[in-house]
């Protein structure tokens, strides 16, 4: 049975506190699992949660400060250690190489799984090998090097039996017009449109470290579960600019201009013990789901529309 979710695995910025781990997000989507910035810790934490290396399938690195790659050391030695039989895809920004190898090969183990660098220099579409869906990068607005992820699955077409059923149509017949996408019966031409719907893929976005910019806007757009920082609250808005970072009521925004189903906000600094306010200014702009991320928790990708 096919399984889509986000499973969250620290919600910090910059530094870890008593109730939050660094970042780390593992999105499960059918047989594939992506994680995302992998912050100290994550390790431990997919411990926490019961998913285990061998789900992964690609890592996905936005930029290379501390909370969203230092734990990439341990991750990419969890994998070898455990000997994961598949290819193992990594996404970060090329100008981060020197990062991404000293992180790599931080210390001595034997490697035994594939780990395939895909570095990141233009935004766009990005090789994702076997994989179901369209993996995309987009650039973002940080004082370092950032990109953003949109996950985007192909648009299909759903049969409808009933519709089969009153034309009599089964077995290899079926299969031909799917093919075809017509087929002479009794005479009569039929057409897939007549015995189908249609299916529209669905999508997820992640945005991490940011300040507004098109990218922000282009990632979320038409997104079933968006993924983004909400580092501050309204009243510190101008040390989210400073230092390129959102506050809940932007990324909500943002959220409800796109069209998104579902908004999962992350990445709160350590400043906020409470984050009510983060969920009261976010509804005055959304009015979708909303979910203020907490370590461990599962968000389900919300079913087809």
């Amino acid at each position: 049975m096919s399984q889509r979710e986000l499973v969250v695995l620290g919600t910090a910025s910059q530094v870890p506190t008593r109730h939050r781990n660094h970042n780390g997000y593992l999105l499960r989507w059918d047989g594939e699992g992506l994680l995302f910035d992998p912050g100290e810790g994550t390790q431990r934490q997919m411990l926490q949660a019961g998913v285990t290396a061998t789900g992964i399938t690609r890592i996905a690195v936005t930029h290379f400060h501390g909370d969203h790659c230092l734990g990439l050391a341990g991750i990419l030695q969890r994998i070898n250690l455990d000997r994961v039989p598949h290819p193992v895809d990594a996404y970060y920004p090329a100008s981060g190489e020197a990062f991404f190898e000293r992180l790599r090969y931080a210390s001595a183990y034997y490697e035994t799984a594939s780990v395939r660098p895909r570095p990141i220099i233009d935004p766009g579409p990005l090789e994702a090998p076997g994989a179901p869906f369209a993996l995309e990068a987009v650039r973002l607005s940080h004082p370092v090097e950032s990109f953003g992820y949109r996950l985007v699955e192909p648009d299909s077409r759903r049969m409808r039996p009933e519709a089969l059923r009153a034309l009599g149509l089964h077995g290899p017949a079926v299969g031909r017009l799917q093919q075809e996408g017509r087929i002479e019966l009794d005479g009569r031409m039929v057409t897939l449109d007549e015995v189908s719907e249609a299916r529209p893929g669905q999508r997820f976005a992640f945005v991490m470290d940011t300040r507004l910019c098109d990218g922000v806007g282009e990632l979320a757009e038409g997104a079933d579960l968006l993924v983004i920082e909400a580092t501050f609250a309204e009243a510190d808005a101008h040390l989210a600019e400073e230092h390129g970072h959102l506050t809940a009521a932007q990324a909500a925004r943002v959220a409800a201009e796109a069209g998104v189903r579902t908004l999962v906000l992350t990445h709160f600094s350590q400043r906020y013990p409470d984050l009510d306010q983060h969920l009261a200014e976010a509804r005055k702009q959304f009015d979708g789901e909303i979910v203020v991320a907490e370590d461990l928790v599962r968000v389900p990708v919300p079913p087809r529309r």
